[in-house]
C-alpha cells in the first residue's frame, strides 16, 4: 500500500481490507446501476422512440420546470465526471455505464436521434425487450414512421426523387 494512503487510514486497515471494500463497492455499484437502468427502460412507453407525444415533458410551473431541468442536467454532468473517474485504471466501478447514464440525463442537440440509434442496435434492442417482457411490458417500437406521400401542392423535386422515369436532359 502506498505510504501516502497508509498514513491517512487507521492502523487496523490493511491492503486486503481495501481490496475487499473495492470489490464490494464495484459489485454493488454495478447492481444498483443495472437496477436503475432496468426500471427506467421497463417504465418507458412502448412507442417512446417513434411518438413525439410520448416524450413530451410533464406540464409544471415554468419556474419549477426550469429548476428541474437544471437539476437533471447537473446530475447528468456529475455522473459523466464520476464515470470518467471510474473509468481510470485502478478505480473500481462501472465507468462507461455511469457515463452513459449521465449522457441520458443531459440535454443536447441530437439526443433523440442518438438514443434512437443506440436502442435500435439489434443486440441492445433484444436485451431491452427481454427486460421489458420480464416486467410485463410490451416491446419497444423503434422503427421510424414511414414518410407521408407528397401532397399535390408540393410534389417532390426531381433531384430528390429516387426514381427517374423520363429521359435525362443530358441525353438530348
Amino acid at each position: 500500500m502506498p505510504e501516502w494512503l497508509a498514513s491517512r487510514l487507521p492502523e487496523w486497515v490493511t491492503a486486503w481490507h481495501l481490496i475487499v471494500f473495492s470489490i464490494v463497492l464495484a459489485v454493488s455499484m454495478a447492481a444498483v446501476s443495472a437496477a436503475i437502468v432496468g426500471v427506467v427502460l421497463a417504465r418507458l412507453p412502448a412507442d417512446f422512440f417513434v411518438n413525439p407525444h410520448a416524450q413530451r415533458p410533464i406540464d409544471r410551473h415554468p419556474v419549477l420546470k426550469v429548476f428541474l431541468v437544471g437539476l437533471r442536467n447537473l446530475c447528468g454532468y456529475v455522473l459523466i465526471l464520476l464515470g470518467i473517474v471510474l473509468s481510470l485504471p485502478g478505480v473500481p466501478g462501472q465507468g462507461l455505464l455511469t457515463v452513459l447514464m449521465g449522457v441520458m440525463l443531459i440535454d443536447f442537440p441530437g439526443k433523440r436521434r442518438f438514443l434512437h440509434w443506440l436502442v435500435s442496435r439489434e443486440a441492445i434492442l433484444r436485451n431491452v425487450n427481454r427486460l421489458r417482457a420480464k416486467a410485463g411490458q410490451p416491446p419497444l417500437i423503434v422503427q421510424w414512421p414511414e414518410p407521408s406521400p407528397p401532397s399535390p401542392r408540393h410534389p417532390p423535386s426531381p433531384e430528390k426523387s429516387r426514381h427517374h422515369d423520363g429521359p435525362d436532359d443530358g441525353d438530348r
